[in-house]
């Protein structure tokens, strides 16, 4: 393994990815309502500088991984907007703000071209066809890869057949991937399938791509819960997870926690890298202090 994040990957401390982007939009004031949520931002030139920002604050924050801004830019969900043509613009401004915000902080970061489920989040009833899964993803990680990205994160992902088809995408790229699953207690995807069932052939289909497989989309405490049993699936790949702080909206999107308490968080997150844990971030509803709270125990 020679790629970018498996150097990273090999070294003894965990691996700092960054924190929410779609809900620090939107606690910046930039709207965020369904469907395109997170795609608000490139609507106009103020909200794009948003953006940057916001990646930019993830870095200065320790971050070494910035994920793109692509959760709600496939082709899909754009044309349910009525934006199906402004694809490959949306993605292209998404990868651009990420690699700005590198180079405006100063650090090395990896860009991860981000992979979300086709339909909602939460919906796994909605996963469309097989077919469409795998012709739907393997469009937006060529784009993704042309564009530039070190990486591909497939992430909330809440069945095994969609994840399945992201990762059979991902592969062909020959770029590094993660794998990220959304989960309930005790131990399932939001389907309803088992971890311990879908995991292994799961990572049998990422093949010598896959890097390391995760959690994510999910509050600490439903994490806390099914990360140890989590880390006993995949031994040969490191594992990890980003929780949620808030849930979830109908209109907006995503209802922000009433307090915001990143040092709690990263003690939090500490117990998990103490478990095992080799990959760590923040999903929505964390902020730049989140990350940079982490980050602070990750180099002490």
């Amino acid at each position: 393994m020679t790629g970018p994040l498996a150097r990273i990957l090999a070294r003894p401390r965990p691996v700092l990815l960054d924190g929410a982007v779609g809900t620090e939009l939107a606690r910046r004031g930039v709207p965020s309502g369904l469907p395109l949520w997170s795609a608000h931002a490139f609507l106009d030139s103020r909200w794009v500088c948003v953006l940057r920002g916001i990646h930019e604050d993830y870095a200065r924050a320790g971050a070494e991984i910035l994920v793109t801004n692509t959760f709600r830019t496939t082709r899909r969900a754009l044309e349910r907007a009525d934006r199906g043509g402004d694809w490959r613009t949306f993605n292209e401004i998404a990868v651009a703000c990420a690699r700005d915000a590198t180079a405006r902080a100063g650090g090395p970061c990896l860009v991860a071209g981000g992979i979300a489920p086709l339909e909602d989040c939460y919906s796994p009833r909605l996963v469309p066809p097989d077919a469409d899964c795998l012709a739907e993803h393997a469009r937006q990680v060529e784009l993704l890869a042309r564009l530039g990205v070190d990486l591909i994160l497939i992430e909330t992902m809440n069945c095994a057949r969609e994840a399945r088809a992201a990762l059979a995408a991902a592969r062909a790229s020959g770029l590094d991937v993660l794998l990220s699953l959304c989960p309930e207690a005790p131990g399932r995807l939001l389907s309803g399938e088992p971890l311990q069932d879908v995991v292994p052939g799961l990572v049998e289909a990422g093949g010598d791509t896959l890097r390391g497989i995760l959690l994510n989309c999910a509050d600490p405490d439903t994490l806390q819960l099914v990360f140890p049993r989590f880390l006993a699936l995949a031994p040969e790949l490191p594992h990890g997870l980003y929780a949620h702080l808030g849930e979830r909206d109908p209109v907006s999107g995503w209802r922000m926690p009433a307090r915001h308490e990143p040092e709690r968080y990263a003690d939090w997150a500490v117990r998990r890298i103490e478990e095992g844990a080799r990959l760590v971030g923040g999903c929505c509803g964390t902020t730049p202090d989140h990350i940079a709270a982490l980050g602070r125990r990750i180099a002490g």
